[in-house]
């Protein structure tokens, strides 16, 4: 073997050049390791994901004709070191040239351009031929900038790659349908039940036992739910363009505990993963759209096409353009330890139970569920952003570093002082129940702001604001908060403080 070409777990991108032929000078190496296992504390069904594309991506490989070495995590000559199993496969194969595509982990990649600094061989970098950008397209688009706001950018990507566009305009004269998507699902509304894969996944499982890799969640490892192949998660995006698009962009943001998936695509692992590829899965939307114009409305396809083409490149477009220092921002200077009850889903508020106990039995959960009510209670408790950082990169299974740590110090905890989002999102239990149907039931009454039952959101949500006055009180985007507080009375504003004080002291038993 001449040649030693590293491919990562995350890089499991079936049409990249690199297999368009097979060559037996060229060794491909995939390995599982303790390095990536315990640098977090992760699902288990996040770990099993991930070893199962692996070893499926690798089978492939081989019946391609390509020559591929897989190390698992059990295996004797395993160091669970990404750089001393490459030095071992270089020397005993008498490698003369290193290759690999650019990770999207900055410790990954900081970690690979020492190793091969260090290197008696040539080494070469390559892209991962997966995104719609560069890693510094975005910070170039904004240069000079404070704020980076998304809207600009994805209409540039709507433009870019000709998406949804009749010349230079959007086709139907509006770019932007986010108004339209914030309907409440009618209790009486029963979505479809979600399209689950049926993989038995116990040799990982066991596996994973044995070693004593530490994880959380839970798995039924008879009958594993998602999709780890190319050919499954096709499967699931036709299953979302035929049966799910009509109504995802009216009740994407919408929360109910009877339903998990309601009408999410759930192709977030194998996108990330890279078993997907962006441009395919759009397209895929767009033609359905297309071909079922009588049931599909163009505001339910624009919001699935500004996540994947807007969000989705604009978040890793930040990391890039932010990391290392994105990691460590605390603007707000929070500094509290994360609720136990986040490990277990034992807390008497509904929407925070449901929603965290949904993310340990399925490792996933909606994107309001993490801004709205998890993202939201963190923030406004003042959890020290690197321990909600790490909660949210261990336990759902699509999260990697790029798009985890933006969307968590970002988006949900303000930690970076509005590159992100421009305001915090925060909200009281108003919010909560106008989307959801968590209130009804719950311990705690959304209409009460003090007493014994009053829902935590109420007096924390006032509570946040008067705390950091003097780095809020300017931004114009929450000016109303400010106006509603100051015509308060004292009495009132002493009882929402002294309830919020009570909680804040009393976090682990709500």
């Amino acid at each position: 073997m001449k040649k030693l070409r590293l491919i990562l777990g995350d890089q499991l991108n079936h049409s990249h050049s690199w297999f368009d032929t097979s060559n037996k000078d060229t060794l491909y190496v995939l390995m599982e390791m303790r390095q990536e296992t315990d640098y977090v504390t992760h699902h288990i069904q996040k770990v099993v994901a991930f070893f199962t594309a692996m070893r499926a991506f690798a089978d492939t490989l081989k019946a391609q004709g390509h020559t591929v070495t897989y190390i698992k995590l059990d295996d004797s000559n395993n160091h669970q070191s990404l750089t001393k199993n490459i030095t071992d496969l270089i020397e005993s194969h008498g490698i003369n040239k290193f290759e690999y595509q650019l990770p999207d982990e900055y410790r990954l990649d900081q970690q690979l351009k020492a190793f091969c600094d260090s290197l008696t061989v040539p080494s070469e970098a390559f892209d991962t031929e997966h995104f719609l950008t560069q890693r510094d397209d975005l910070g170039n688009f904004f240069k000079g900038k404070k704020t980076y706001l998304m809207e600009s950018f994805y209409r540039s990507m709507r433009r870019k790659h000709n998406i949804l566009m009749d010349g230079d305009q959007p086709e139907t004269g509006k770019w932007n349908y986010d108004a339209q998507n914030r309907k409440k699902m009618p209790k009486t509304h029963t979505p479809p039940s979600p399209i689950l894969m049926n993989r038995n996944v116990n040799d990982i499982f066991t596996m994973l036992q044995n070693v004593g890799v530490k994880t959380i969640g839970n798995i039924d490892a008879d009958h594993f739910i998602w999709p780890v192949t190319r050919k499954e998660s096709l499967k699931v995006l036709d299953y979302f363009t035929e049966h799910l698009l009509h109504y995802f962009g009216d009740f994407q943001d919408a929360m109910t505990p009877e339903y998990w998936s309601l009408y999410h695509s759930r192709v977030s692992f194998a996108l990330n993963a890279k078993i997907l590829n962006p441009l395919e899965v759009v397209h895929a939307v767009i033609d359905a759209y297309r071909k079922q114009s009588d049931r599909i409305d163009i505001s339910q396809v624009e919001g699935f096409v500004r996540q994947i083409i807007g969000w989705r490149e604009y978040m890793r477009g930040i990391y890039w353009a932010k990391m290392p220092e994105f990691a460590e921002m605390n603007y707000l200077d929070h500094t509290r330890k994360l609720p136990s009850w986040f490990w277990t889903g034992k807390t008497k508020m509904k929407c925070m139970s449901h929603s965290i106990q949904q993310s340990l039995d399925y490792a996933y959960a909606h994107h309001i569920q993490r801004l709205m009510v998890t993202g939201n209670f963190a923030l406004l408790a003042g959890i020290d952003p690197d321990e909600i950082d790490q909660w949210y990169l261990g336990i759902y299974i699509d999260a990697i570093e790029w798009v985890e740590i933006t969307n968590t110090r970002g988006m949900s905890q303000f930690a970076d002082g509005g590159i992100v989002g421009t305001k915090p999102y925060v909200s009281s239990a108003n919010y909560i129940d106008k989307m959801s149907h968590y209130c009804k039931d719950c311990y705690y009454d959304k209409k009460v702001k003090t007493g014994p039952k009053a829902c935590p959101f109420n007096s924390l949500y006032w509570n946040f604001y008067d705390q950091h006055t003097d780095k809020l009180s300017k931004n114009p985007r929450i000016g109303m908060a400010y106006r509603t507080w100051a015509k308060m009375d004292n009495e009132k504003k002493e009882a929402l403080l002294l309830q919020a004080n009570h909680y804040l002291e009393q976090i682990e038993d709500l």
